[in-house]
């Protein structure tokens, strides 16, 4: 359905409300560099097989790095309540700034799973059932990655971004899902949000990405990258405010080329 797509296109979100439909930019320059080494690898939707479950009585709070060994984390019975919000105290990871998640899969039972509270790393981190959002982003600035793994059954969104900065998407798999990646529409404090988004394989789904035009959000899809199947739209455009409202949709697309 993409093949005839531009290899790398810059989708940008447009402050004319008149005319929000994004514009092209031109071709992003990789920041591969400015994250830790990480071994690239083709996304797959192979979930992993964990050898055991853990269920956590509280956050696990991470620094540095902490591999899983694929081992299932939750929070127990009942700890999911659907589309609830909850708060950093209601995650499974909590992840200082500089920390590095990898090899862990969260299953079904939990409200929250990783929240980022600066620049993060998620290496091969799978989600077998999300609850109210998979990952939230918190970082004032820097570059967040999430790189493998994949995430199953998110009502609304799998990536949640609330700070500032960049979220780079690479190598991911996502089956069944509202928006693999929303930058907030309605947070209390607002900024320009930047998501970088590669090799993703796409499965019945709403959108891959959702920004807010009055914000300057940009997104930058590999387009070549993308295995999609019954996806709606590849990115979608929003009037994001700060007081609480829910969000005005702008624009829904497959293409922009």
């Amino acid at each position: 359905m993409f093949a005839s797509l531009a290899v790398l296109v810059t989708l940008v979100a447009t402050l004319a409300q008149a005319n929000p439909t994004p514009t092209l930019k031109d071709p992003y320059v990789r920041r591969d560099a400015e994250a830790p080494p990480f071994v690239k690898r083709a996304a797959s939707c192979t979930f992993p097989s964990p050898p055991k479950t853990s269920s956590l009585s509280k956050a696990m709070n991470i620094t540095g790095t902490f591999d899983g060994g694929n081992v299932r984390f939750d929070r127990g019975s009942g700890a999911c309540e659907g589309q609830k919000e909850g708060g950093d105290a209601d995650a499974v990871f909590l992840l200082q700034s500089g920390a590095t998640l990898q090899n862990v899969v969260i299953g079904a039972n939990q409200a929250e799973g990783v929240h980022c509270l600066g620049p993060c790393n998620l290496y091969n981190v799978w989600f077998e059932d999300v609850c109210e959002d998979a990952i939230t982003i918190k970082q004032t600035s820097g570059q967040s990655n999430i790189i493998g793994g994949g995430a199953k059954n998110a009502d609304d969104k799998v990536v949640q971004h609330n700070g500032a900065g960049t979220v780079k998407i690479d190598s991911y798999c996502v089956q069944t899902f509202g928006k693999l990646y929303r930058s907030c529409g309605n947070c209390k404090t607002q900024y320009k949000r930047t998501v970088l988004i590669s090799q993703i394989i796409g499965k019945s789904g709403s959108s891959l990405a959702g920004i807010n035009s009055n914000y300057n959000d940009t997104a930058t899809i590999d387009k070549a990258s993308l295995s999609l199947s019954s996806v709606s739209s590849i990115c979608d455009t929003y009037k994001g405010n700060s007081n609480g409202d829910e969000p005005t949709k702008l624009t829904s697309n497959t293409s922009n080329s």
